[in-house]
């Protein structure tokens, strides 16, 4: 059974490592999630230890799955706050990333539906995000009641540096 728990700050800086693992391992098997190869362990602990300040202002929110309690982090998701006034009101759901080992669960509608939640609870009412168009992650977005608003062809490379077609999509919420 896994599970799903916000990281503090505190928590946020001792899981860089296993952030990094879990960023360098769906890198390494193709997800396309902003990184070209070669993308290791070093520089993926880099990259979401350079996310500190903003976890500790607020601007984005992490959690993180892990396969049981105290056990190894296996997937994340993060709610990132719009920095402008006129954005107050949305944020962008970022780096949902479950690992292939633990994949085809129910992880990664898990991991969406609880920053949906939570973006409810703080008052959010738009969400948005993007994926490769055509994958696992766009069949999920879709099914979760997300309405696509476009297709950018040609929009991000895939770790190898091919260029993919990515869909965008958006969710209003109702405040809670």
């Amino acid at each position: 059974m896994h599970t799903i728990e916000r990281l503090s700050p505190e928590q946020f800086a001792r899981s860089v490592k296993e952030l990094g693992g879990l960023l360098a391992d769906v890198v390494a098997r193709g997800a396309s999630v902003g990184f070209l190869h070669p993308f290791g362990h070093d520089a993926a602990t880099d990259w979401w230890r350079a996310r500190h300040p903003e976890v500790s202002q607020g601007l984005l929110t992490v959690w993180a799955a892990r396969a049981s309690a105290g056990g190894e982090i296996v997937g994340t998701v993060g709610l990132a706050r719009a920095g402008k006034a006129n954005g107050a009101h949305r944020a962008e759901i970022v780096k949902l990333m479950v690992h292939p080992a633990a994949r085809g669960q129910g992880l990664g509608r898990a991991l969406l539906h609880t920053a949906e939640q939570a973006a409810a609870r703080a008052g959010l009412t738009l969400l948005l995000l993007d994926t490769v168009t055509g994958t696992p992650a766009d069949r999920l977005y879709d099914s979760a009641g997300w309405t696509r608003y476009g297709i950018v062809p040609g929009y991000a490379a895939d770790p190898r540096g091919n260029l993919e077609d990515c869909s965008f999509y958006y969710k209003r919420l109702a405040p809670v």
